[in-house]
């Protein structure tokens, strides 16, 4: 006898593992994509402001602008609104590498923000010390900046992912199915309430080890 008839459940374990791999497709490019956005926005934000090692107020405010603007859509609104940019970047808007495009345009600000804070937290004396050295623009922020403030950066690396995981349930709107769509599509439209549980119980598992990884990385990174 079938699992999925001993639980009454009309998913089964291999929807399970379509639904695992399509969440990790999605999450793990889309995590790639927006890291090599969101950590040069946020050193931006960080030098271009007044205060910065290279004012610049109209980069600092385009910047600002753009990353205020996306971060105050919510996904769904987001991923609705640039369908046709979508299909011009993908071929398509429906499926989960269509799906990938908002993903990264929803996540890239946000990691944005986080690394400003990130950078913004390493001491005023590392950046003279670099400044003595005659460290370059690009040295300073290689091989001071940077490495200073990984442990943060880790952190905002694991947040980002804990949030894209939230998003790709969203993503389900335009076919682009993931471990959160089996939730809405079993569990709250066809009212499988052992798929949903299911469902619930291995978001929080992933999360939590997630985030477990994520703190470990960070601790470790600043004892170093």
């Amino acid at each position: 006898m079938d699992i999925t008839q001993i639980l009454d459940t009309k998913v089964g374990l291999d929807q399970y593992a379509t639904a695992g791999w399509q969440t990790l497709y999605m999450v793990g490019i889309s995590l790639f994509l927006g890291t090599l956005g969101g950590i040069p926005l946020g050193v931006i934000l960080v030098l271009a402001r007044p205060s910065g090692l290279r004012p610049s107020p109209v980069l600092f405010h385009v910047v600002n602008f753009f990353v205020n603007t996306v971060r105050s859509l919510p996904f769904i609104i987001l991923m609705v609104a640039i369908v046709p940019f979508t299909r011009l970047v993908v071929g398509t808007s429906i499926g989960t590498t269509a799906a990938l495009v908002p993903l990264t345009i929803f996540i890239a600000p946000f990691m944005a923000r986080l690394i400003e804070q990130a950078v913004l937290e390493v001491d005023d004396g590392i950046l003279e010390a670099a400044e003595s050295m005659g460290a370059t623009l690009i040295q300073t922020i290689r091989y001071f900046l940077l490495p200073e403030a990984r442990g943060s950066i880790i952190l905002a690396l694991t947040t980002s992912t804990v949030t894209l995981i939230s998003a790709t349930a969203m993503a389900g709107t335009i076919g682009g199915g993931g471990v959160g769509d089996l939730a809405v599509s079993y569990g709250y439209q066809q009212f499988d309430t052992v798929a949903i549980v299911a469902t619930v119980v291995i978001l929080i598992v992933v999360v939590q080890g997630i985030q477990a990884v994520g703190t470990h990385l960070a601790r470790k990174a600043r004892n170093d």
